[in-house]
Formats: structure tokens, sequence, C-alpha cells
């Protein structure tokens, strides 16, 4: 009682996302004993827990009472009251008897009124009121409704032949608002002459229905037809041109005329008195058209389209088309005025208990309690109605979602999937004190929350939330930590440091590696004539001026050498071989250095004029409008200039100006541009700015932003490399890299929409790797062979159900909980279908981890190991991932 207790007032009051029952629920499990194979009835539970809640409220109302008899809260919710009328053998009895949840039988009803009519009355209803009968039966009349009215549907029965129990998947309706007043004690007078009419109006509806039968199946035969249809087919028939010959003999007759004459129909040559190959050819006037089935699309003009009566004089099919025609009008004014009545009497039934006298007990649907699965093994959800918010909310495992009525008919009535309401709960839609808010007395101000709540739930409550208060800033520690032991693990590398650079260590995605095994004469030649393009191109674009090196340095001649690299600090290697005088050469640019580049060339006026400092101000100043102006384009997927820069990440993310600043000024103040002597001028003004006032940057902050970006660019090798097995079909490797890719980016993206990418996208593939493996499991299955399923059975149990939880948290993603569940009823299809002992019992110790994985959530384990990449290279293999995407349609991306 007392960790209810607890359980609710956590409910009530907590600042956690979902609370953990679990003390709760161990201590009613060990209450309620039961064999471990066997899924403890719900039915069965919930008697005994509301049985074991009465005894404690009932103790503990025992201990306050004051002189007055004790008030159970359990009895007065829950709780009420009819009476049994009867006649056993032809003896009467009333007896009153207590319930709490009423059962009520689903098979062989359509809606909710059906059931509860059938519990009321059992046996003949005539024989209660006789005096002197016999037979035995009994009415049930409540004379006492609780406040919360629990109808228990019974969807479970035993299947004798099979030896098990069988889940009934009917559907059956119920009502968002319920009246109970036909079965109120009171009313019982007004509801027997309302029974016994409707029982008169059925056995009518029943002669006319059996008569609007004849007419909508006539005939004797196994078939049968509308009557209005065979006397229209039969009136078609006579108005149809009547034929002088026999269909067989004209066939023949075209037959033999057109020369294709079968086995069957041609006479011997004996018969005829001629030689076969001398008959007599027809001319073209007096040939037969032939009809070719296979080869000819409509059939000949001189074949008839119906078949036709041979003879029939006008006078006759005068008066047969006047009869058929009167006999036709008849049958369908017939069958209209039965139809006509049988909707009178049914909208006659529906409406019986409409009147005012019998609408003065209504009920609100509050809650359903659903179950999805088999007799043996399922997944329980409820849809509960907020009333202050006024809709419906679902409730699965941790997960809670806005849902609707449609939705709770779908999931609810049954005869869709293998999901039915096994419970419906509705409440005194009078007694508004059930879902009104509270007020204090004192102050008269609305309770809420922690305020309906007694001083010690209160105190209780308060105490939790500080705990999950200290276990955030805890979590936020460990999270903080394990980020600077990544930093730190991150290799150092092989240049010396620029003295300005911060302490934190040089960023890989700002420079490209030197090598020192150059030829410097093949070096300087290729400066020169990068240099001298630069001059000649300033106004082109970096592409353009890449186009123009390439060109150029293909012309220069290294017979000297077999293969040489050629590598220009943050501009690219050029790898050039010689052939017969010349030498091909590939050029790869780093793209977050194009732009200084061009940035330098283009500033070469104002710094031959004003000097360095004057042409470092114009280069930088070039170079951040070019950075704005990409950082505000909406460029296609595959060409996402974050990745090609990371003061375009900044941007689109409004870093701070003054962590922008020192961004550029290091990529300006980098030692590898010293391939000239303007740029080793830029380069030394940059590094004295950057010495002047080191203290304006909150270096912390800065080694976030730069620490986010080194995130950003791992979630896209993440992305980029689990996409690439995706589409190779490696669908176990490529869901752990979009497992990593989700989790991550999901952090990144609650600092700011741009700090990461796309989420659905990733989605999307971490959904279709599960419904991919799911599948293939589901194939091993079916094969029925050993080997097989079992291997199925690993690939569910270790590559789907554990992170199955993981679609589950996010509450918005809807994609991912419709995935679980067409994952689930795949599975849930199974226990309906015959299949071997052995694969039943497989299925069955399955099934529940795969319908019960609520809130354990797989540990990850170490993530996979990147390899190492370029920005080009990144950049490249990214873009042509997001290109292949583009041309397959992708469902729900």
């Amino acid at each position: 009682m007392r960790e209810l207790r607890y359980l609710f007032s956590l409910l009530v009051g907590s600042k956690r996302k979902y609370v953990d029952p679990s003390r709760a629920v161990e201590i009613l499990k060990d209450a309620f004993k039961s064999n471990d194979s066997q899924q403890q009835d719900v039915s069965e539970f919930t008697h005994k827990l509301l049985d074991w809640l009465e005894d404690a409220f009932q103790i503990k109302a025992e201990e306050e009472r004051d002189g007055e008899k004790p008030k159970n809260p359990m009895v007065e919710l829950f709780y009420g009251r009819f009476l049994a009328v009867g006649a056993l053998e032809g003896k009467k009895f009333e007896n009153a008897e207590m319930f709490g949840q009423y059962p009520l039988q689903v098979n062989g009803f359509k809606d909710l009124h059906e059931c509860l009519e059938a519990a009321m009355v059992e046996g003949e209803i005539e024989s209660l009121h006789s005096e002197n009968s016999g037979k035995s039966g009994q009415e049930h009349w409540f004379t006492e409704l609780p406040p919360v009215l629990t109808l228990e549907l019974s969807r479970f029965e035993f299947n004798q032949a099979l030896g098990r129990p069988e889940k009934i998947h009917n559907k059956l309706e119920f009502p968002s608002v319920l009246y109970m007043d036909r079965y109120m004690h009171k009313n019982r007078e007004i509801t027997r002459l309302k029974r016994d009419e409707i029982k008169r109006l059925k056995e009518h509806l029943t002669l006319l229905q059996q008569r609007l039968e004849r007419y909508l199946s006539y005939g004797s035969g196994p078939k049968r037809f509308p009557l209005a249809d065979v006397l229209q087919y039969a009136l078609e028939f006579a108005s149809s041109k009547p034929m002088c010959t026999s269909p067989v003999d004209d066939l023949d007759t075209s037959a033999v005329s057109g020369g294709a004459v079968t086995s069957q129909t041609m006479p011997s040559t004996a018969e005829q008195g001629l030689p076969f190959m001398e008959l007599p050819s027809t001319s073209p006037s007096q040939r037969s058209v032939i009809h070719k089935p296979f080869t000819q699309s409509r059939i000949p003009p001189d074949l008839p389209m119906h078949p036709a009566p041979r003879h029939i004089s006008e006078e006759e099919l005068g008066v047969l088309e006047g009869c058929l025609h009167r006999w036709r009008t008849e049958v369908e004014n017939d069958t209209r005025d039965l139809q006509e009545s049988i909707g009178r009497i049914h909208r006659t039934i529906e409406l019986m208990y409409s009147d005012k006298l019998m609408v003065q007990v209504p009920y609100r649907l509050h809650a359903v309690l659903v179950h999805e699965g088999q007799a043996n093994a399922g997944h329980y959800w409820a849809y509960i109605f907020d009333h202050h918010q006024g809709r419906w909310m679902k409730y699965n495992d941790i997960s809670v979602a806005k849902s609707s009525w449609e939705e709770l008919e779908r999931d609810s009535f049954g005869g869709y999937r293998n999901a039915s309401a096994y419970c419906l709960m509705y409440i005194n839609a009078k007694e508004q004190h059930l879902i009104q808010e509270e007020f204090d007395k004192e102050t008269g101000q609305v309770l809420n929350g922690m305020d309906d709540l007694p001083p010690d739930l209160k105190n209780y409550v308060k105490e939790d939330n500080r705990r999950f208060e200290k276990e955030l800033e805890e979590w936020d520690a460990d999270q903080a930590r394990k980020a600077q032991q990544e930093k730190m693990m991150i290799p150092p590398t092989s240049r010396e440091p620029v003295p300005s650079v911060t302490a934190g260590g040089e960023l890989e995605y700002l420079e490209q590696p030197v090598r020192t095994d150059l030829s410097s004469q093949l070096k300087e030649e290729t400066v020169k004539v990068i240099t001298k393009v630069m001059a000649e191109h300033e106004e082109d674009s970096p592409e353009a001026v890449l186009s123009k090196i390439t060109d150029n340095t293909s012309a220069q001649a290294v017979p000297s050498q077999r293969v040489v690299e050629v590598a220009i600090p943050h501009v690219g290697t050029f790898v050039i071989e010689s052939e017969e005088g010349g030498y091909d050469d590939e050029v790869m640019m780093a793209p977050d250095m194009q732009g200084i580049i061009m940035a330098i060339g283009k500033s070469r006026s104002v710094y031959d004029r004003c000097g360095p400092e004057a042409g470092f101000f114009k280069a930088i100043k070039l170079e951040y409008a070019r950075l704005l102006k990409l950082a505000q384009e909406d460029p296609l997927p595959e060409r996402d200039y974050r990745l090609h820069h990371v003061i375009i990440y900044f941007i689109q993310n409004k870093a701070p100006k003054k962590i922008i600043e020192r961004t550029l000024l290091e990529q300006f103040a980098d030692r590898n541009l010293s391939f000239d002597e303007r740029c080793r001028s830029i380069m030394k003004v940059a590094q004295a700015k950057l010495m002047i006032k080191p203290d304006e940057v909150n270096m912390e902050e800065y080694e976030m932003w730069h620490h986010d970006y080194r995130m950003y660019r791992e979630i896209t090798m993440y992305i980029m490399i689990g996409l690439e097995l995706f589409q190779s079909k490696s669908y176990v490797e490529a869901l752990v890299y979009l497992l990593y890719a989700y989790q991550y980016n999901k952090e990144l993206v609650s600092r700011g929409p741009y700090r990461g990418h796309d989420e659905d996208l990733i989605s999307h593939y971490r959904r279709e790797c599960l419904l991919k493996l799911n599948d293939r499991a589901a194939e091993l299955f079916e094969s029925g062979e050993d080997e097989e399923v079992n291997n199925g059975l690993v690939i569910m149990n270790e590559c789907i159900v554990p992170f199955l939880p993981l679609l589950l948290v996010d509450d918005l993603e809807e994609k991912d909980i419709a995935a679980v569940e067409d994952m689930r009823n795949r599975w849930c299809s199974y226990l309906g279908q015959e299949m071997e002992p052995n694969l039943q019992e497989k299925l069955t110790d399955f099934l529940p981890k795969l319908l019960d994985c609520s809130t354990e959530i797989k540990v990850f384990n170490d993530p996979p190991k990147l390899p190492s990449y370029s920005t080009h290279e990144l950049c490249e293999r990214f873009a042509h991932v997001m290109l292949s995407l583009s041309r397959i349609p992708a469902d729900g991306r």
C-alpha cells in the first residue's frame, strides 16, 4: 500500500519523464505468485488488486472512524450493487449482490449494448413473470452503479479441440457515452415493455429480411441472382435479333468456307467425293469472315453479341416485353418497400431507448485497456481521456502520446490486426467532482499537482525531485568528463605548433599535413604557377582558379621525376607522374583553404599600395564576406557548406563574434601559407593579431564550439558509412553506425537546429535497417528449418529487441512507433497459424521479449572506430552518398 501511494504521488508531481514502477510491481508479483511460464491473467490480477486495496483501506478506515460506519474509498468508487431476480424450477428468488468489474461476453455480439442485454438476462424472460412455470431463468437489475464503472470484456475462450486458450478477435463497438437507464432496477417495468416491443419488431424484421432475401437471391440452383436482374436478362434475350440457323451450324459453314476445318468437323474426302487437295476455293466476295480469338480483338459483325430466340413474332415479342417490364417494375417496387420497412424497423429499435426517461444515467468513457497478441502472449497499453485538454492520450510503456478517437477505435474495437480492448472504464458524467479541479478551502485557489498531496507524500516527491536534479548534474559532469577525455585522446599533429595557437591543440579540420620529402625545385616552380594564375584570374571563383592551376601545372615537364607529390599547405596535394616529357597530375584542394588563397590573391593591389597590414585586412574581409554569403544559402544536402568550412558552421549556429574572428585569424596565421612573400607577410600580421589581447576570447567556450564541430564531422562519418553499408545491404553493420549517428546527432541538435544533420533522414534509415532485419528474421522463421529458425531468433534477440526502446522513447516519432507496431504484429500473426510444437514453443518464449521491451535501453558498447579522412575526401564521399540517395525514392524521407 505504501509503495502504491509513493508511485501515484510521483505520477502527480515528479519532474522525471516517466516513473519507474518496479518496486510496487515486484511487491505485487510476490503477492500474486503464478507459474512463470504463463502470463498472469489481467482480469484476475485486477480483481486481486482491487480486493487487496479494499482490505488496506478498510483497515485504515477502521482505525480512523469516530463512532461512525467506516467509509472505504475503493468500495465507494469502484463497487456497485445489482439485484438478481429469477426462478429456479418454478420457485422465484431475489438476491442482492455487490460487483466490482462486471464481466461481459464478446463472442456473438456486435456492440456493447448487445453484450449488456445478454448479461442481464439468462434463460427465457417470459418464464420469470408467469405464475405457474417450471422453467428457470433470471434477470439482473442494477440498483446502485459505482462512480467508476468497469466493464470486463471476455476475449478469451478455451479451445477444447486444441487444448489451449484462444483470443476472440471479433469486432465489438462501444460508445463514448453509455446510458445505463435501461439496466436500472427502477426502470425495470419500462425496460421490460421495450424489450417485448423490440422482440416483436425483431421477429417481424426477420420475416421481412427472409422475404427480401428471396427477391435478392432468386433461383433453385446453387447460384442465385436478384429477381429484378433475372427479369431484365430475360427481356434482353427476348429483344435480341432472332437467329435463323443454329449457331453451331453457322460456325461450321464459316469454318469450311474459310478453309479452317478441324478434324472433328471436316468430312472425309470419301464422303465429299472429291480429293482433299481439290476443294474448290471461294471468291473473295463469297468468303466468310473467320474469327481469330488470339489475333483479333473485336468480335466479327456476323456473330451476335448475345444468344437470341430463333423464332419469335412481333405479337409474341410485344406481349412478352409488356409482361417482363411490368413484372420487373413490380419486383423493384416490392424490393424497395421491403428495404424501407427494414430500415424503419432498425431506426425504431435504435431509438427505442432515446426518450427522455431513458437518458438520465449517462456514463462517459474514461479509459480503454488494450491487448495485442494472442491468449498466451501479448502487449498491453491504454487510452485515457484527458479532461483538461479534451483529448485522448495513449499510454504505451514509457511513451505517452496524443491520440484520437479514430485511433482508439482502430486499436480497440477488434477485427483489425490482433489488438482489441479487454477492459472499459466509464465514469458517471453527472459526478463532476471526479474530473473537476480541486480548490484550497482557505485560499480558494486551484490545487494542481503537488498541492493535492498530503504532507508526507509531498515531502517524498520533493526529495525524489532533488535526487533527480542531482542525477542530472552528475550526468552533465560525466558527459563533460568524457568530452574532455575524447579531446585529450586526439593524436598530436606532426608539425610544431605556432606559439599563438591555443593550448587545446591545433584542429585537424583547419590544416593539411606538410610533406618534407619533396623536391624544393619542383615546389618552387609549382608555387610560381599558382601565384601567376591567381594574379591573372583573381576575380574568378576558387573552383575556376583550381581548374586553371591544373591546366598550367600539366604543362610543366619534370623528366627527372617518376612520381612526385607537391603539398602546398592548405591548398592541396599535386601528384606528378612523368610520361614521355610530360606528366599527369591530380589536384586536391582543401575546401576550407581555397577562399583564403583566393582572398590573398584578390588583395594584391591593396597589399602593393598600402603594405601587409592593409592587405591582411582586405583579404580577411573578402574571405569573411564569402563565407557569410555561403552561410546564407540553402544548398542541397550533398553540398553542405558547413562540412566545407568551420566558419560557416559557426555563422549558421550564431557563434559569438570573437570565436569566429579568432578561428579565421588562426587560419590566416597558419605557417603553411608562407609559400610566397605576400602570403608570408599577411601570415605574420595575422600571427601578431593573435598575440594581442588573447584574453578577449573565452577559451572554454572556444573549445566547446570546436568540440561541437568535431562531433559534427564524426556524425557525418557515421551517417556516410552507415548509408554506404545500407546500400550494400549490410544491414547489421549499417544499423550500428546509424544508431550512433542518431544518438550523437540528437544530443548535438538539442543545442541548436543547425548543429547537426537532418534527424528525419537518420531516423528513416535507422528504421529501415530494423524493418529489413525483421523481414529477414521472419523469413528465416517461416522456413521452419531449425537452424534458420534459430538464426532468425538470434537476429531478433541481438539486433532488434535491444534497440526497440530507442524507437519508443521519442513521442514525436510516430513513424518509429508505427514501425515497432508493424514488427510486433508480424510476429503476433504467427500465433494464429498451425506450426510444429517446437516452433510454437520458441515463438512463445520469444514473444514476451518483443512485446514487453519497455524501459530497458541497451547500453552502447564502444562506438566503431572511424577512419581518418581529409576534409576534401570527406566532402566528396558524403556528396556521393547523398546524391545516390536522391536517386532512390524512399517513403517517409
